[in-house]
């Protein structure tokens, strides 16, 4: 089939679990024979100067990188005005290439990439597949109370109804998708997210010195002080903040138990601010945004990777850490309760739970043996139930499947006074 996919994330340019998603899976379909471009971004800020409009083969995959347009418009600043301009500089370049070539199918990769995937769906006729990997509803708890909210959740809402199938990359999700935006929870196709677990359980080798570099040695014997690692965006959304308050009852049951936190985001200077109110600031190291090496090896001499979400539509670094050998302990938060199985492939707590979370790692680190056997499970996992050739015959039956519909009005979404979720 001919694919016309697009993505405002993909390599170099990857922000979080979208980028990794929409890389895989295009590169999977291409090499299970089908004709794959992906329409995605240059990084922010950049212009038709410094980084032009370009085609290039990648993996088997047709990448379209789009230049931004002129106006001075800012993702962080301008977001909304930023997409709708992203939008139209999609579909003129695509327009560009439809000229001798007409997808099967245009499949959007959330609501940043709606203007364009949408244009170019009634521009060729082809049936519009959508996959919402986050909600904004979701993301601030049920709470669109600001306008921001409130206009990310009605291009959500636009790009959900008018697609001609949606997918979703948990059970969870499905939930959350068909109650938020009017959908029968049939009409919801859950594909998970996956992983290639090749070179993930090699980083043991290596550990020592990237353990160095990250600015940490790991434990030189067996019952010294643990490690504790948490990879992810630094966002309120996932719960690092609960891991911060759990470190003091932790330590107490393992004396000297360190944390270390992968990655960045907006919680960064509050998240250390945390750390010193509950007396541990010295006890947890922030370590910045990891390259992929570094992250492997980190996985490989931690003793728990810790994931805390309050809200995690699937849970990729779940699947890392697995790949990784890691023993997980996470929070049961949307696809993460479908990811790590509580018992068998990890441990697991309610989201938010401070008690719960400190006595689910404790229980970790007391039988790290125990540990072990789920670590082994959790791998073992990723070649069954989240493997990319799998995933992307499945995302092509979907294609195959689906037929554009009639052309359906849309008028403007309502938008709740109060908790959408009604929490």
């Amino acid at each position: 089939m001919r694919v016309l996919m697009l993505s405002w994330e993909y390599p170099p340019v990857v922000v979080g679990g979208l980028g990794r998603h929409v890389h895989a899976l295009s590169v999977a379909l291409a090499d299970a024979g089908h004709d794959v471009v992906v329409v995605a971004r240059h990084p922010a800020g950049t212009d038709a100067e410094t980084h032009p409009t370009t085609l290039e083969h990648v993996e088997g995959v047709r990448v379209l990188r789009v230049a931004e347009d002129p106006p001075h418009l800012e993702f962080v600043r301008d977001l909304v005005a930023w997409t709708l301009g992203l939008g139209h500089a999609m579909l003129r370049a695509a327009a560009a290439l439809l000229r001798d070539w007409t997808p099967d199918v245009v499949h959007a990769h959330d609501w940043l990439v709606a203007h364009g995937a949408i244009g170019l769906a009634d521009l060729t006729g082809a049936p519009l597949v959508a996959t919402i990997h986050a909600t904004e509803a979701g993301r601030h708890g049920g709470w669109l109370s600001q306008p921001l909210n409130q206009q990310v959740h009605s291009v959500e809402w636009w790009l959900a109804r008018r697609a001609d199938a949606v997918v979703t990359c948990s059970q969870a999700m499905r939930a959350e998708v068909s109650g938020l935006f009017d959908l029968e929870p049939d009409a919801v196709t859950v594909v998970h997210n996956g992983i290639d677990p090749t070179g993930w359980a090699g980083g043991t080798k290596r550990s020592g010195a990237a353990a160095t570099k990250a600015g940490h040695s790991p434990r030189a014997e067996p019952g010294g002080p643990p490690t504790l690692l948490y990879l992810g965006r630094l966002e309120w959304e996932k719960g690092v903040h609960d891991l911060v308050a759990a470190l003091p009852a932790i330590r107490r049951a393992h004396p000297g138990t360190r944390l270390l936190v992968a990655g960045t985001g907006s919680c960064s200077d509050w998240l250390a601010e945390r750390a010193r109110a509950a007396r541990v600031r010295r006890s947890v190291r922030l370590l910045g945004h990891v390259d992929d090496d570094t992250l492997r090896d980190l996985l490989a001499s931690a003793d728990a990777a810790v994931l805390p979400s309050r809200y995690e539509p699937f849970g990729i670094t779940a699947l890392e850490a697995a790949a990784a050998g890691a023993p997980l302990v996470a929070s049961r938060a949307g696809g993460l309760g479908e990811v790590v199985v509580d018992g068998v492939t990890g441990l697991s707590f309610a989201p938010g739970d401070v008690p719960g979370l400190a006595a689910a790692v404790v229980r970790c680190l007391d039988d790290p043996e125990a540990a072990r056997t789920r670590a082994d499970a959790a791998r073992a996992r990723l070649d069954t139930d989240f493997a990319w050739p799998a995933i992307a015959a499945e995302t092509a039956a979907l294609y195959g499947a689906v037929r554009p519909g009639p052309p359906l009005p849309l008028g403007r979404p309502k938008i709740p006074t109060g908790n959408i979720f009604g929490t």
